[in-house]
């Protein structure tokens, strides 16, 4: 590909978020569900933000939680949210309460029994989710769509907790999940086409832009991220200071880095006191309180007006575990030892048929993790890269660590001069490959 206009950039992604609505194989026949009443398991931030979209779309939610306190605060946060709104004139003042009337607060999911559709937002823990399952599979209505939530958990074992693994579909939203326009839709192995068809039809009318894919650790997203996120830290233990990998993924183009990405969500997250994870130093960091935002330091240190700066207690603890001094890597070296492992993880996605077309993959980064939109999607930014330079770098990578073993269709790439939004590996595959 030669150097796209902004036009031509524009035009693609139009193109691609149109593509992205089509379901090659799926029948015509499979009408939507009515979606009368919609359950969701939990009314924690997730729950809250996901029970928002069906409340504004004009739907009746019934929202669950284990406690009563749980359930008023969550409510609480719900209109706090759509106060908010109101206040800044996006909609009368009237409509706060015409949409807090469409919920119903509930305190057991037997209370679902008549929901056409019931959304688990629990903790992500697998154990958890399938007692949730199971439970859910004895109450609801026979004809109700089972949906998780969870962002990377295997959901055909969610579905083998219930008695019809046909109606079990993954609906990962993204947060905060009342914005954000990206959806996952993921087809586990018995997903039915009725139900996909419902799922597909009903993100339009709670305004999401909807991506097809299948199940495998992480989906599209975040699989993709978890590559990224191990190249960040694996530049830090080289010595290369966390705010330096920031600022060369901000100088490309998104608005934040990995690690200011990660205190703004918390280091705590899935950490426990004590707990050694696979990230030592951030383990260390959370023992001495630096947990993110939320403490004022993490692996930066944060004023008052929560704006990052380099923190030599950081340095002092990165330095201390990895046993080497800070230095200096060019931005641009930075930038392909993280982007270009992206497009490697992308194309093993591809190889796997766990996502449909290429296009897709560029529609879930645009909408769901601030893709720079002037690049136009992982897979058009790699064609203006080139496969050969991609797999010259993946070869170095996979020399330290083979997790990044070029992807067999990155060296087939290289080889024939083809381009990374024309690949078509057959669209996506459930059950056995």
């Amino acid at each position: 590909m030669t150097s796209p206009t902004q036009q031509d950039t524009a035009d693609y992604i139009t193109q691609s978020g149109q593509m992205a609505w089509t379901v090659p194989g799926l029948a015509n026949t499979h009408n939507p569900r009515p979606i009368r009443t919609v359950g969701v398991i939990g009314a924690g931030t997730m729950g809250g933000g996901i029970s928002m979209n069906f409340a504004t779309a004009g739907i009746e939610v019934k929202i669950v939680e284990t406690t009563q306190q749980g359930l008023d605060r969550g409510l609480s946060v719900v209109r706090g949210h759509y106060q908010r709104s109101a206040d800044k004139g996006r909609f009368p003042q009237h409509e706060v309460e015409a949409r807090m009337r469409r919920f119903t607060g509930c305190l057991a999911i037997a209370d679902l029994a008549d929901c056409d559709l019931i959304i688990e937002a629990v903790f992500e823990n697998l154990d958890l989710k399938r007692t949730v399952f199971a439970e859910i599979d004895r109450v609801a209505k026979q004809g109700a769509i089972l949906a998780t939530n969870t962002s990377a958990l295997n959901i055909d074992e969610i579905a083998a907790m219930t008695q019809r693994p046909q109606d079990v579909i993954g609906l990962h939203f993204f947060s905060p999940a009342n914005v954000m326009k990206l959806l996952e839709i993921v087809r586990a192995d018995q997903t039915s086409d009725a139900i996909v068809a419902t799922c597909m039809a009903l993100a339009k009318t709670i305004n999401k832009t909807a991506v097809l894919v299948g199940v495998c650790p992480g989906f599209v997203g975040n699989r993709i991220l978890f590559k990224r996120q191990a190249q960040a830290l694996k530049l830090v233990y080289k010595g290369v200071m966390p705010w330096d990998v920031d600022a060369a993924l901000k100088a490309f183009g998104f608005r934040m880095g990995p690690f200011q990405m990660s205190d703004l969500a918390g280091l705590d997250l899935g950490w426990s006191k004590g707990a050694k994870t696979h990230n030592p130093i951030r383990d260390a960091l959370c023992e001495v309180d630096r947990r993110g935002q939320k403490t004022s330091a993490g692996y930066y240190d944060y004023d008052t007006a929560r704006t990052p700066v380099p923190s030599e207690v950081s340095v002092e603890i990165i330095t201390r575990l990895t046993g080497v001094k800070p230095i200096e890597m060019a931005p641009q070296t930075i930038i392909e030892t993280c982007i270009f492992p992206m497009i490697n993880e992308a194309l093993k996605i591809l190889e796997e048929n766990k996502v449909q077309r290429p296009t897709d993959i560029d529609v879930v980064w645009l909408n769901g993790y601030g893709w720079p939109v002037d690049k136009g999607g992982l897979m058009f930014f790699a064609d203006t890269i080139g496969a050969p330079e991609i797999l010259r770098k993946m070869q170095a990578l996979a020399a330290e660590d083979d997790a990044f073993s070029p992807a067999i269709l990155l060296q087939t790439l290289a080889e024939t001069g083809g381009r990374f939004i024309d690949i078509d590996t057959g669209g996506l595959k459930t059950g056995p490959l």
